[in-house]
């Protein structure tokens, strides 16, 4: 395998101090798909020749990469990944307008919208592919395509973060939308077609919000490519970009595959303190003592009133470097919560139901699916009468519906998982840990609970009996 690297664009880039790469491949007779055999390998693959450890060192939330592949195989395969074509057979699935699909064309620098409302009906979306010259934009499509589900599944695990995705169908010489940046990182696999690109310096690096720029905001593109099936571009949150489909061809279609909404160091500060808060407050009495009278009421606070938090702060500070446990756990619900179940179409097994072998207190047992559940500490939300002690919450995804990925926060969503005491924390650890553990060297004092607790795991479809 042979490879060329050299940058592209004109280099006059302000905000980013290099130019994003360009890496071509010709990789004739190369793997023809993605290697699935952890997430680890799924990631390499896919951002291959690059390795992971340069990927996160030079290109992650710093400056864009193109990968373009020469490789018909490769090719073949992304293009499995999703036609146009396939929307008449997930049509008749029942998809619609808004909630699914939407219909969009960008004009004069403005999106507008061509929906129609209620029920989506495939002659209609392509009459206005054919004749508007619309782009179909469908959202989360592995919840219809396997191998969607498969990919991002494994990427999931790898990010520790949601990974949702969506195609974007346009016909020659038109563009869906307009210039804007997204709050999400993004990885870009072209299916069908080819897909002429602009991109930008960020206005605001590592955005937390989407935002359409007016032309006359962004000045002229750093980078300007084509890209063709087997094609792989990334980019970080905030990079302005557009993408139309050249002339010449039937149509271009492509996957957004996007990550890390939300998921900064701002999110997990905001996360935490107010567990650290209420932790701390318990030993400490000057944070429970009250605030001055009518302080709510002001227009603005004190100044006595900010250095006295401004105190709070630097003694929280003090307080966190000497804590092993975080009461933090919203940010692990939320994920485990919305997250994709594991892809097992091709193993044949039911992950509702446990193993054929029952555990007892001569088995050995293994963490299954360690990749799909949390462990976090909190409060016990079944006591009411009395000051809740800490207990011990494991969360998975294994129940989760692929068929609601992405699709919203729904208040109906189920939490799945179990409650043990804090003592057990050392027990769940030795089996965390990965390893084969005999039930009778778990860290408890008696028979009887190294008895429920492996019971309680394999009942949830957690642990293996060897």
């Amino acid at each position: 395998m042979s490879k060329n690297e050299e940058p592209i664009g004109n280099g006059e880039e302000e905000n980013w101090s290099v130019p994003c790469k360009q890496v071509k491949m010709d990789v004739s007779g190369s793997m023809s798909a993605l290697n699935f055999d952890s997430p680890a390998d799924l990631f390499e693959s896919l951002i291959s020749p690059i390795k992971v450890e340069t990927f996160f060192k030079e290109f992650w939330e710093q400056k864009p990469l193109l990968i373009q592949r020469e490789d018909p195989s490769l090719a073949t395969y992304y293009q499995s990944l999703f036609r146009l074509s396939d929307l008449k057979r997930i049509c008749l699935q029942g998809l619609y307008y808004g909630k699914d699909v939407n219909v969009c064309r960008c004009i004069n620098g403005k999106k507008k919208v061509l929906n129609k409302g209620g029920k989506v009906h495939f002659l209609q979306l392509r009459k206005d592919f054919d004749q508007k010259r619309a782009t179909i934009q469908f959202h989360q499509p592995q919840r219809f395509k396997d191998e969607l589900w498969k990919i991002q599944e494994k990427l999931e695990c790898f990010f520790g973060s949601l990974v949702g995705s969506n195609v974007y169908m346009t016909p020659a010489v038109s563009q869906g939308l307009p210039p804007h940046y997204d709050d999400v990182e993004v990885f870009i696999l072209q299916l069908e077609g080819e897909k002429h690109w602009r991109l930008y310096s960020p206005t605001v690096p590592l955005a937390r919000e989407y935002s359409v720029e007016p032309e006359a905001r962004i000045g002229t593109p750093i980078h300007d490519f084509i890209l063709k099936p087997g094609d792989l571009l990334y980019f970080p949150r905030g990079t302005i970009h557009q993408a139309e489909t050249p002339s010449g061809l039937a149509h271009s279609t492509h996957v957004t595959i996007s990550t890390y909404q939300n998921n900064s160091w701002g999110d997990f500060l905001l996360d935490s303190l107010s567990g650290l808060v209420s932790d701390i407050a318990k030993e400490d009495v000057a944070l429970r003592t009250g605030i001055p009278r009518q302080m709510v009421m002001q227009a603005e606070t004190p100044a006595a009133a900010l250095r006295k938090l401004s105190g709070f702060l630097r003694t929280l500070a003090d307080q966190l470097e000497d804590r092993k446990e975080l009461l933090s756990s919203d940010m692990k619900k939320d994920f485990v919560m919305h997250r994709l179940p594991p892809y097992y179409m091709e193993s044949g097994i039911d992950l509702l139901e446990p193993g054929i072998k029952f555990p007892t207190l001569d088995s050995v047992v293994r963490l299954q699916f360690k990749d799909h559940t949390v462990i976090t500490v909190g409060p016990d939300e079944d006591q009411s009468d009395e000051a809740p002690q800490k207990v011990i919450y494991i969360y998975h995804s294994l129940k989760n519906l692929r068929q609601t990925h992405m699709m919203g926060r729904d208040e109906e969503t189920e939490l799945h998982g179990l409650c043990f005491p804090l003592s057990h924390l050392d027990a769940l650890k030795q089996i965390w840990s990965g390893c084969a553990v005999p039930v009778e060297d778990l860290k408890l004092p008696t028979d009887e609970e190294k008895r429920n607790l492996v019971l309680s795991l394999w009942t949830e479809c957690l642990l293996h009996v060897l």
